[in-house]
């Protein structure tokens, strides 16, 4: 009797463990992300309730702090999984070998959202959420400063919202990363750059951390915020006077989740993706502290009015297919570009930017070719790059972009530090020369 109630008991745990049932969710399961509190403490709550014999450690960490943590740790691994918005950064800890296959068992998940696939094609993640990039505003502060309602990423560059927008800088976060790199994409590489150049001229400030931007609009710290959807989005829903807009140049790419290589509770960390990928885990992202855009076409039905489907409204993110090994190629160079062109280079940006909007006002009706001519050459200043885009994606070049300055003090050394500090000499001469000439050609007029 002793032996068949031994080999029972036996049974009966091969059977929980093959199934994934509560006994292969036990003990801690550690997850590194670059979400914030109010989207992981959902899903902590409602997964620890569905298994209650397993803790979620939740290591909160910016994209690439968390790669690095991962790519520092991989001979000692104690993570389970990675979970973040950025596809190009689990395709780094991808070409790493950091990342376990696996293949969901949950249904009813179609193969891609828009025009980008929703898992890994190798299996090495998948999509839990779709993500798409653009503009929110806080509605009493553009009424109460009279601004326009801004409906594409041009007109962000328009003189009247100079002093009023925000942003993270990419190198901070992978959701700004994600919307560079897609408004570069969809218009070039020099015209993209231009844009992004003339609209941070606007800028009030590039902020610490990507939810910074919209808690700077929520508070109304400023007007405006370049933001991934679901900030816009759950503001919204949370009761802030704020909306949200998707411009024409965006793309759709999932937010993904990946276990990590040599993970200490990889049975926990199935149960965890499963539990994502299931009606009431899909039905979590429509919360009002979340707002995300899930990946199975059937929870729409039990969104609020007006939410946004990408499965029914196909011009979310159809202008742009985003290339995501253009992506990943030049990613260490794009994040260093924006923080030396931008970044650390805001005020002498914006005051050429300022100067340049008065000098455009005052020739406006007037005929002055030798002023228009110096406001061309000023335009054109501010624009110029000092790498071009084939040399960008090389992979010698990009490779020796290994240092993230948090502040332009940061000391950083070898080749990288000399291209950066060669770069940042032309932008400086090109920024303050453009001021200049701007205000010549002001004064001609």
């Amino acid at each position: 009797m002793n032996r068949f109630m031994r080999l029972g008991a036996a049974a009966a745990i091969a059977m929980s463990v093959a199934s994934g049932g509560a006994w292969a969710a036990e003990g801690t399961l550690t997850i590194v992300t670059s979400f914030p509190k109010d989207l992981t403490s959902v899903f902590k709550s409602a997964f620890e309730k569905e298994n209650p014999g397993l803790t979620l450690e939740v290591l909160n960490k910016k994209t690439s702090a968390g790669i690095k943590y991962l790519q520092e740790t991989s001979n000692n691994n104690s993570s389970d999984l990675f979970w973040a918005s950025a596809p190009d950064a689990f395709e780094v800890l991808k070409g790493d070998s950091l990342l376990t296959k696996y293949v969901p068992k949950s249904k009813g998940i179609p193969d891609k959202v828009g025009a980008f696939p929703i898992n890994d094609p190798d299996g090495y993640y998948m999509g839990f959420a779709a993500s798409g990039y653009g503009i929110m505003w806080n509605t009493r502060y553009i009424k109460a400063k009279k601004l326009p309602i801004p409906k594409n990423w041009a007109d962000l560059k328009d003189p009247a919202y100079h002093g009023h927008v925000g942003m993270s800088a990419p190198s901070r976060s992978g959701t700004t990363h994600l919307t560079v790199e897609t408004l570069i994409q969809g218009m070039g590489w020099d015209a993209g750059w231009a844009e992004w150049k003339q609209i941070a001229g606007n800028f009030k400030t590039v902020t610490e951390r990507s939810f910074g931007v919209p808690d700077g609009v929520n508070s109304g710290q400023f007007g405006y915020g370049i933001v991934i959807d679901f900030f816009g989005l759950s503001s919204m829903g949370s009761g802030f006077p704020v909306d949200f807009i998707y411009p024409e140049v965006t793309t759709l790419v999932p937010a993904n989740i990946g276990i990590v290589k040599g993970a200490p509770n990889q049975p926990a960390a199935e149960e965890f993706i499963e539990f994502l990928l299931s009606p009431a885990g899909q039905e979590l992202l429509l919360d009002p502290k979340i707002r995300r855009l899930p990946v199975n076409p059937k929870t729409y039905a039990k969104a609020p009015e007006g939410f946004p489907n990408p499965f029914k409204d196909k011009s979310i993110g159809a202008a742009v297919k985003f290339d995501l090994a253009l992506s990943k190629n030049r990613y260490n160079v794009v994040n260093s570009l924006f923080d030396v062109m931008i970044t650390y280079r805001m005020e002498d940006l914006r005051d050429a930017t300022k100067a340049i909007q008065e000098a455009e006002a005052a020739i406006k009706g007037k005929s002055n070719p030798a002023a228009a001519k110096l406001i061309a050459q000023a335009r054109a200043l501010v624009a110029k790059m000092p790498v071009d885009e084939a040399t960008a994606g090389q992979k010698e070049f990009s490779s020796i972009f290994t240092k993230k300055r948090k502040k332009s003090t940061d000391k950083i050394t070898g080749r990288q530090a000399e291209v950066e500090q060669a770069w940042d000499t032309m932008v400086k001469a090109n920024y303050n020369q453009a001021q200049e000439l701007a205000q010549k050609a002001k004064s001609m007029l």
